[in-house]
């Protein structure tokens, strides 16, 4: 019973682990990221975000959007569009505070 018990806390601690928050992002990543999302992405979404080539990126777009299929659309782009995939540039979690601020809206570059 106790060799149970004690797999059954290293699974849980395994798991708890695996989804837990990320770092945050230290201030000059997070620097280099809005430059990105306001040049690179910008010059598909329109350089304020508010649409161009590929749709708007406003916090009134994107409020409804579930962050983990944009997460999965900045990671992996989307076959068939322009929208191309980030993943050998941007990690996960580099995608998930890009989410995050585009749906309480951008900072402006920095």
């Amino acid at each position: 019973m106790r060799i149970l018990t004690t797999a059954g806390m290293v699974i849980g601690m395994a798991f708890s682990s695996a989804f837990a928050d990320s770092p945050p992002l230290d201030p000059q990543r997070q620097n280099e990221l809005v430059r990105l999302v306001r040049q690179d992405c910008g010059s598909c979404h329109g350089m304020e975000l508010r649409g161009g080539l590929g749709p708007a990126l406003t916090p009134q777009i994107l409020k409804d959007k579930p962050a983990t299929t944009l997460v999965s659309t900045i990671l992996h782009g989307r076959p068939g569009t322009p929208m191309p995939p980030w993943k050998n540039f941007l990690s996960e979690s580099e995608a998930d505070w890009i989410v995050d601020n585009l749906q309480k809206g951008f900072p402006d570059a920095r």
